[in-house]
């Protein structure tokens, strides 16, 4: 079978060419849209190697049209497998060839299309968000420079508190201006996170995995589509365990002979995913009793441990997730936690 390597950029690419005995037989730099036509000339049987970047998984369904197998490449590895001073798109493009021919490639795993467009509707819906929260603070920033309080009474995000701030005078025309084109940006961000999150309302509400997720105390909507889409095929892993790390959950590590280091959490994958969990974990530790358990077990009732306990507890939260998902088990109430949540 032949390697190909490819080094993939926006505008060109190098591709290098191995044989079955792992010699090289071409290498070709080429434009990155007459890449198909020129891998379907070349002989089979081919497999195709290049590494993980942005459209990665667009390239991805291309590719696999003109080879019998193709493999990204997980970019973080490749550093610590090769490490040379010496580096370029061509050198770049044997290396991918040679570990796909010695069979070394560190791969990452490609979603399909319906789950790639399901994260993008996630990551949307967050940047939405974030972009809401920051317009509010600019208003708050706003209502402080001029020396204005908001009433307690109301909620400032509420229609009645939109409503005073919408007809409150201050001393300069610019501070009315900057408030009326604030509003009227948080009004259109508004709609629009709206308009996205009826669409993952639409899709989570015909897949499986949402709605079992969902019966965890505390997890909602947001968090168990994350959490699904990001998953995809819950026996890609092969342990409970590896859930923790691909999510960057577990504790970056330096151990050599007796002396073991654990620091910060390694912050590995999807932040949105993180975050989401960490709110769900604090619902869960208020909502279910085994969750709440395994925090204090974990906090040892010292708070300066309360962050550590946190993180903690939510890696067990998701490794739970990926046991239902691969199951198909809704999550086991205790009894003492239903009776207390029914009274």
């Amino acid at each position: 079978m032949y390697s190909i390597g490819i080094d993939v950029h926006y505008r060109y690419s190098n591709v290098c060419i191995l044989d079955a005995q792992g010699q090289r037989v071409n290498e070709v730099r080429l434009k990155t849209s007459e890449l198909v036509t020129f891998l379907q000339q070349q002989p089979e049987p081919r497999q195709i190697c290049y590494e993980a970047s942005l459209g990665y998984g667009t390239l991805y369904d291309k590719l696999s049209q003109v080879a019998q197998r193709v493999l990204v490449a997980h970019p973080g590895h490749l550093r610590l497998i090769f490490r040379s001073k010496r580096k370029n798109d061509r050198v770049d493009a044997r290396k991918l060839a040679l570990l796909l021919h010695l069979g070394e490639v560190p791969t990452v795993y490609v979603p399909s299309l319906d789950y790639r467009n399901w994260r993008r509707l996630i990551e949307m819906r967050q940047r939405r968000l974030t972009d809401r929260t920051r317009t509010k603070n600019r208003l708050r920033g706003l209502l402080r420079g001029q020396g204005v309080a908001a009433p307690h009474r109301l909620g400032l995000w509420t229609k009645k508190g939109l409503a005073w701030l919408r007809e409150l005078t201050f001393p300069a025309a610019e501070a009315e201006l900057d408030r009326d084109l604030l509003l009227d940006d948080l009004e259109r961000q508004q709609a629009t996170l709206q308009r996205v999150e009826r669409r993952l309302n639409e899709i989570g509400a015909k897949h499986p995995g949402v709605q079992l997720l969902r019966t965890i105390p505390g997890v909602g909507p947001r968090t168990a589509e994350a959490v699904v889409a990001y998953i995809g095929d819950p026996r890609r892993f092969r342990r409970n365990r590896c859930v923790g790390s691909y999510f960057g959950l577990v504790p970056q590590q330096d151990q050599s002979a007796d002396r073991n280091h654990l620091g910060h959490i390694t912050r590995e994958g999807p932040a949105t995913v993180r975050r989401l969990l960490t709110e769900a974990t604090w619902q869960g530790i208020r909502r279910d009793r085994r969750v709440r358990a395994y925090f204090e077990r974990v906090q040892h009732g010292d708070p300066g441990r309360k962050k550590i306990a946190l993180v903690a507890t939510a890696h067990y939260l998701v490794r739970c997730m990926h046991a239902m998902l691969r199951a198909g088990e809704a999550w086991r109430v205790l009894k003492e936690t239903a009776a207390t949540e029914a009274a």
